[in-house]
């Protein structure tokens, strides 16, 4: 399952809950990321950004493995079209298919909760103008161009969450 979306969509929490509820491991893309901070030092926005694309490969090398093995997973991280065809060669390497839930709330709501959250100061948010959050949830709003099964998860809907368990649940993922 591959959990994607804009900055403060829900896409941790709702990887966080499934993988409880569906017994499966979840790769966090901001576990790697802030293990790197921890490491390397975190430095300006774009030194941020070269550490999401690095943690981004390292979920999908790990996520490969887990896949190669035979074994399911989650994956979230705020994935764009740039990594389908690296999706594509790992699920064709481990013959698994893909299911993707992208995570969505409105503008204002994705705003309010990415002011409001606290995180790993290494990500630079106070750096972050609304002009960039707007462009980010711009580009990262759409599901990939792969095979299988997609949802939506309105994470401001208080009902989304049972409804989309209900279903991946029904279809056995």
């Amino acid at each position: 399952m591959i959990i994607l979306g804009p900055p403060a969509s829900g896409k941790t929490g709702l990887a966080l809950r499934l993988a409880a509820e569906l017994s499966r491991p979840v790769l966090c893309k901001d576990d790697v990321k802030e293990a790197l901070f921890d490491v390397l030092g975190s430095t300006d926005r774009e030194g941020s950004r070269r550490f999401s694309e690095a943690a981004l490969a390292a979920v999908l090398r790990m996520a490969r493995t887990q896949l190669c093995a035979g074994s399911c997973c989650l994956i979230e991280g705020n994935f764009t079209r740039n990594h389908a065809a690296a999706l594509r060669e790992i699920l064709g390497a481990s013959q698994a298919s893909a299911a993707q839930i992208l995570c969505s709330a409105p503008l204002p709501e994705l705003e309010r909760r990415f002011a409001a959250r606290v995180r790993h100061p290494g990500h630079l948010d106070p750096a972050v103008s609304a002009d960039d959050l707007r462009r980010m949830a711009e580009q990262q709003s759409s599901f990939l161009d792969l095979a299988g099964g997609r949802w939506v998860y309105e994470s401001a809907d208080p009902a989304a969450y049972s409804a989309l368990l209900r279903d991946l649940k029904f279809r056995r993922l």
